[in-house]
């Protein structure tokens, strides 16, 4: 870190310290012992709970914890586990775990990133631990705070205790929603669940949400709510805890963690050294393992910081060259190939490619489905589906990624809006003219630019856009996020906060935590470091995005390690697919599954559409064809 940096803020490097963990390299002595797994439960409200119920729901998600399983059942209350060994691959740690004192069980997925200082803290405070996993400590931290443990925490969890000193259960997930909790709550049972198809089960039949498919169809809009596809089936929303009373039945949610910048803004010099100091501790800390470690390489700024850093570290404790997994676009157009190849060669990168054409597509298409569960706006998952099985196949089974980062540092062109906005509040017309050309010369077209200050930022005139374009929809209403967003155009943190907690990260986290499970992969999110996250939202917007630079911190941050091509690269691409040429080719296809669909009949006017198809933009036809794929898939009905 700069020393002006540390001059400036000394109070942040205590948080580093405080929330972080140990600052010296990560060490491979068998004091970590990490499972990040699949879980379930089951409470049954009329009476025992069927252990061979339990013991076949957790087994639908065994890809998840490929390395062992545990399950216990005491009167109507089930827990199921199955766990993928990330450090210390010995039985240790081995779940459902109970306390040793008390009567209270967990079933957990995730990791506490800081959970070593948190076990020296208890042990001052009369704790005993007799494993050295980060389960145990979680345990120790509920029975000692109480929900004032998750406050805590520096990592990603969602897990499940059974305290029988009140006969309760209670719930969390972590603050951003990286480890998903699904659940189902009725009068006579509840059950929660890694994935929507260890619930199916306990549903009569699956019934779509009108509201979820109706904003899908829109505009491809996913994840925004704490309802799934499935009615019925929901999810605990990131940053919540709840509690069942399993005498009772009933259940409370609470929020325990708000997003919010809680560390001060710095100045424009000393910004980009405590930026980088965050995210490299992020880093050390995601670097703990006992099995290969790799990370997601597009070759755009994020994760090229991300592979950067991570490999000087990595350096540090390992004899071998870090891997990078890079999925190489098949359409010139939004190929990195040659971004990742400079960093991969700067950084000594162990690089590894995956380039999958449209036959892998056209035959992987429906088994995304089946990963997913529930619907998605596009084919650029497929990217990153086989990175992760690139990773397993080569034994990386924990890679880093680049999440978060645009959503933290206004990475988006949608953000030029309301930085164009202060611009003219602050200097008038003058100043607005000089911002927007700075923002054409760090490669923003004009048409974006004009797009996103009149057309996003009107929900009247969108909605109307999509009423004209997509008259076939018997319900093409804007969504009421979009809505929300429209309004916090002119407000670069509002929209940062809207898009962190509900119109894109919650989907991205989605595709990420279900492509890498699906392989028996941990990802691990450097740039959702709540440290990090804090930081960065209190910067001023006129930081962030400075001169006409998106992401300029961190542009600077890593100046000195990164080829300039990638520290100042004016495109945006990141994992995409070859969209235009695969489902061009795959046109006919998805016509003839979209209008034999029996579940899309309910939301378009078939008589219109089948005229209509072939004209329509290629993420309308995916979506419609990915809609009905769901209904076959799941045998989804209509409310």
């Amino acid at each position: 870190m700069h020393e002006r940096a540390k001059r400036a803020a000394p109070g942040i490097i205590a948080h580093i310290i405080r929330g972080g963990g140990h600052i010296e390299p990560r060490d491979r002595t068998n004091l970590d012992r990490h499972f990040v797994c699949g879980i379930f439960g089951l409470v049954d409200k009329t009476g025992s709970v069927d252990a061979r119920r339990v013991d076949q729901l957790t087994d639908l998600v065994a890809h998840r914890g490929p390395d062992g399983r545990g399950v216990r059942v005491n009167g109507n209350v089930g827990l199921g586990h199955r766990r993928l060994a990330i450090i210390d691959l010995t039985d240790d740690g081995a779940q459902p775990m109970r306390d040793r004192r008390f009567p209270v069980w967990i079933t957990y997925n995730g990791e506490i990133y800081n959970y070593l200082e948190l076990r020296t803290e208890l042990e001052s405070l009369g704790y005993a631990f007799f494993t050295a996993s980060d389960t145990e400590v979680l345990l120790a931290a509920y029975i000692c705070w109480g929900t004032k443990c998750l406050e805590r925490f520096n990592g990603m969890w969602s897990f499940a205790i059974h305290d029988e000193r009140d006969n309760t259960l209670f719930c969390a997930r972590d603050r951003f929603g990286v480890k998903p909790f699904y659940y189902v709550d009725t009068a006579t049972q509840f059950a929660f669940g890694s994935e929507i198809r260890q619930l199916l089960p306990l549903i009569e039949r699956p019934v779509a949400d009108d509201d979820l498919v109706n904003d899908f169809l829109v505009c491809g809009l996913t994840d925004h709510t704490s309802r799934t596809f499935f009615k019925g089936i929901d999810k605990l929303p990131p940053g919540h805890w709840m509690r069942l009373d399993i005498a009772t039945g009933k259940s409370e949610i609470e929020r325990y963690y708000s997003l919010a910048p809680r560390q001060p803004a710095t100045d424009e010099k000393s910004s980009a050294g405590l930026l980088r100091e965050l995210l490299d501790d992020a880093i050390r800390l995601r670097l703990r393992s006992d099995v290969r470690v790799g990370t997601c390489l597009s070759g755009g700024l994020d994760s090229s910081s991300v592979a950067t850093l991570a490999a000087r570290r990595y350096a540090q404790g390992s004899n071998e060259r870090f891997f990078a997994i890079t999925a190489v676009s098949e359409q010139e157009s939004n190929n990195e190939e040659a971004y990742a190849a400079e960093v991969a060669a700067k950084s000594e990168l162990n690089w590894l490619r995956t380039k999958p054409g449209y036959e892998d597509f056209a035959s992987t298409a429906e088994a995304l489905l089946e990963v997913q569960e529930e619907p998605f706006a596009g084919p650029s998952i497929m990217m990153q589906h086989e990175v992760m099985k690139s990773a397993r196949s080569n034994g990386v089974i924990v890679l880093l990624d680049g999440q978060g980062g645009d959503e933290t540092l206004l990475g988006y062109h949608r953000y030029y809006a309301a930085w164009l906005l202060d611009h003219f509040r602050s200097a008038g017309v003058r100043g607005f003219l000089r911002a927007f050309r700075a923002a054409t010369q760090a490669g923003v077209s004009y048409r974006r630019l004009l797009m996103y200050l009149f057309g996003a930022s009107s929900a009247g005139l969108r909605g109307a856009y999509y009423r004209w374009r997509y008259a076939f929809l018997k319900n093409p209403g804007l969504p009421e996020p979009l809505r929300r967003f429209a309004r916090a155009t002119k407000d670069a943190q509002g929209m940062q906060f809207l898009e962190i907690t509900e119109t894109n990260l919650p989907m991205l986290l989605r595709f990420e935590d279900k492509n890498s499970m699906r392989f028996g992969i941990e990802t691990r999110l450097p740039f959702l470091d709540y440290r990090f996250v804090e930081f960065a939202l209190a910067l001023p917007t006129r930081i962030k995005l400075n001169k006409g630079w998106a992401k300029w911190p961190l542009r600077m941050a890593m100046n000195d390690l990164l080829p300039s091509r990638i520290t100042w690269r004016k495109d945006k691409i990141g994992f995409a697919a070859p969209d235009q040429l695969w489902l061009t080719r795959h046109s006919a296809a998805m016509y003839d599954r979209v209008i034999a669909s029996e579940l899309l009949a309910r939301y378009v006017d078939m008589p219109m559409l089948k005229k209509k198809f072939h004209r329509l933009d290629l993420g309308m036809r995916w979506r419609l064809y990915c809609v009905a794929l769901w209904g076959e898939r799941f045998q989804v009905q209509a409310p």
